[in-house]
Order: structure tokens, then C-alpha cells, then sequence
């Protein structure tokens, strides 16, 4: 089995006022150290397809691929099993089967139809090694979609409610347009309704001013995060708050503007493209596609981040919490934009240390 060159590099201090502003693929000082991880890194399974978001269904993973629209199940011994197959997904340029949560026996999917972008529930059937999918039930459709800036990622809450990230589709005005989906972070009931207290009444809409808004999560103490791919200049991480203004497309960054709500951090893309994320033991942690790294982001000082793996497993769409408690990273290598290695794409598993 090959492998890139390892580096697991580390970089603090990425504090959100104090960006040099350099060219965007200048890269920057890194140290060659290796911090959080005890256990070390090992291959899980490896030949996925485009994969896109793991979940897990009581101690069984669940992938996605999102060209050729299938759930595979990934047995203890990293053995594939398809699952099923989403009958209406319409892979083309971004957009295909992306995100998937699994909640009491139930799958949700995020994906992109022939004319929009739509979530639907799927029971789940048998037992681990034969699990398949039941008769699908759209809960939301009519999203905007296109073949860029589809969002796609989806998860429960604390507040057993699901979220979803939406992106603006490529017309930047919809995001500042509350009538519109697009733009947005929604919050739903598993039945796909608006709930009473959400910030704009009869709407889905949670937050909004929003790019191309990625992988979401939430503290231990409630406070909710969401990854995001700017523009050309900064990619961003936001603290989410019930119905905020994140200025897009009026602000890329720190605006520094009393009416929008500025990240509590920000990349260069070139170092970032933030994609899935999760948080364990303190730390957010998200996974980057053009960066090629894990970043990790401690919950009690929001201003700095340390880079772990850093382009040793090339693209990284997703980072999710195992029932083991560690991580497991899925790799983006074969979407057509990365640099595929012998074995692409994989799932890493990462175990943490203190």
C-alpha cells in the first residue's frame, strides 16, 4: 500500500485579525510537529468512489460517494457493502449525493435531483453486513442547485432538530434574501417542517448571508459552528446564532461591520477549503479539501488553530466521531480535483491523544 510523503505539520496561531496578505498560494511556516494524536493514524477501507459524508448507524459507518449516488456500509474489517442506491440523484460538476445523518433507524440524504437540491428519509433495514435502504420520503425539496456552491451537509442537533447547509447556487443574492433557501443554514423537523421557535416565523431559514456553507456541529455547551468556503480570498469558521446575518455577498471574512456577523476565524484557501467537521475532547475539528489537512480548533480559545496530517492523505472531505472515540477522515482524492494515490479514496482513522 503507497502513501504520500508524511508530514504531520502543525501551525498555531492563526489568529482571525492578523493575516499576512499574501498571495493565496504562498504557503505558510509550518513546525514539524505532531500534537493530539497518541495512537497514530491507519487505513480503515480504501477504493471509494468520490465519497463525500460518513455517518454512523449505531457502531456500523455509513459513506457516500457522490457520482455514483450509492451508501456503502464499511464492515469492522473495512469490507464495503452497498446499502442502496438513490435513485434520483443527478451527479454533475459539485453537485450528487453529499450529505448523510442517520437518526433513530433512519437515514436523511442531501442531494441534487434534475431541477434542485432536496433531503429525503429512508428507513433502515436488517442487520450490520446486510443493511438496506427502504422507499425514500422527501421531506424538503425545491433547494437551489447548480454545479457549484450546493452546500449539502446535514445533521441533527442537540435540540433533535436537522440542519442543513445550503448554498447560494451561484446567484450571491439569494443569500442575503430571506425569502429564498438559498444562502442559508435551515433548521427542520425529521418531517422536514418549520418549528415554532425558529428566529423568522413560518421559515426554515436558521442563519443566512451565507457563500457556500459546509460541515456544521455544537459544543457541549450548546454553541453551534459551521465551516464555510469563501470567495478567492478567505474561507471561514462562523459561530452560528439564531437567525445572524454572516454578509455575503457584501463581506468575504472579517468585515468588521456592526450589521454582519463576522467568522471567529479565517484561511487563505490555499491552506484551508473547509469541508465536514465534528468536535470531541475540547476541539472542533474540520477537515480541508484544498489545504489537505485536519484542522483543530480548541472550544475555550476560538482564535487559534493547530494543522494535523498535513498533506499526507491529499484532500479531506469529512471528519466524523467513531463510537471508540476517535476520528475517522474520509479522503477526496478521486472527485476530479485532487491527485489520486494508489488506493484513493480511503477512510483514515485517527486516534486522539489528551
Amino acid at each position: 500500500m503507497e502513501f504520500r510523503t508524511r508530514a504531520f505539520l502543525v501551525a498555531s496561531g492563526l489568529v482571525i485579525g492578523s493575516m499576512c496578505g499574501c498571495a493565496a498560494d504562498e504557503p505558510s511556516e509550518q513546525t514539524s510537529t505532531r500534537t493530539g494524536v497518541s495512537g497514530g493514524d491507519s487505513v480503515v477501507t480504501e477504493g471509494l468512489d468520490a465519497p463525500w459524508s460518513i455517518a454512523f448507524h449505531g457502531s456500523t459507518a455509513l459513506v457516500s460517494e457522490r457520482d455514483s449516488a450509492r451508501i456503502l456500509e464499511i464492515g469492522a474489517d473495512g469490507t464495503r457493502y452497498e446499502v442502496g442506491v438513490i435513485d434520483d440523484v443527478e451527479p454533475s460538476g459539485e453537485g450528487g449525493l453529499l450529505g448523510i445523518a442517520v437518526r433513530e433507524g433512519k437515514l436523511f440524504a442531501y442531494y441534487t435531483a434534475a431541477d434542485d437540491n432536496r433531503i429525503e428519509r429512508f428507513d433502515i433495514t436488517g442487520q450490520p453486513g446486510n443493511l438496506a435502504l427502504g422507499s425514500g420520503t422527501p421531506i424538503l425539496t425545491g433547494l437551489p442547485a447548480a454545479a457549484v456552491h450546493n452546500g449539502g451537509r446535514i445533521a441533527f442537533g442537540p435540540d433533535a432538530m436537522l440542519y442543513a447547509t445550503v448554498g447560494d447556487a451561484g446567484n450571491r443574492a439569494t443569500a442575503q434574501d430571506r425569502a429564498s433557501l438559498g444562502g442559508k443554514i435551515l433548521r427542520m423537523t425529521p418531517d422536514g417542517r418549520a418549528p415554532a421557535d425558529n428566529p423568522l416565523p413560518g421559515s426554515l431559514v436558521y442563519s443566512y448571508g451565507h457563500r457556500n456553507p459546509q460541515g456544521i456541529t455544537w459544543a457541549p455547551d450548546g454553541r453551534m459552528f459551521a465551516g464555510e468556503f469563501g470567495q478567492n480570498t478567505w474561507d471561514e469558521i462562523n459561530l452560528i446564532e439564531p437567525g445572524g446575518n454572516y454578509g455575503w455577498p457584501e463581506v468575504e471574512g472579517i468585515g468588521g461591520r456592526t450589521d454582519f456577523i463576522d467568522p471567529v476565524q479565517q484561511w487563505k484557501p490555499s491552506e484551508a477549503s473547509p469541508s465536514g467537521m465534528t468536535n470531541t475532547g475540547g476541539f472542533v475539528y474540520l477537515a480541508n479539501l484544498r489545504g489537505e489537512r485536519l484542522r483543530r480548533i480548541p472550544l475555550d480559545d476560538l482564535t487559534q488553530s493547530t494543522e494535523l496530517l498535513v498533506g499526507e492523505y491529499g484532500r479531506l472531505r469529512d471528519v466524523a466521531v467513531a463510537p471508540d472515540g476517535s476520528l475517522w477522515l474520509l479522503t477526496n482524492n478521486t472527485d476530479g480535483r485532487g491527485d489520486p494515490a494508489p488506493g484513493d479514496d480511503r477512510i483514515v482513522r485517527l486516534e486522539l491523544g489528551n
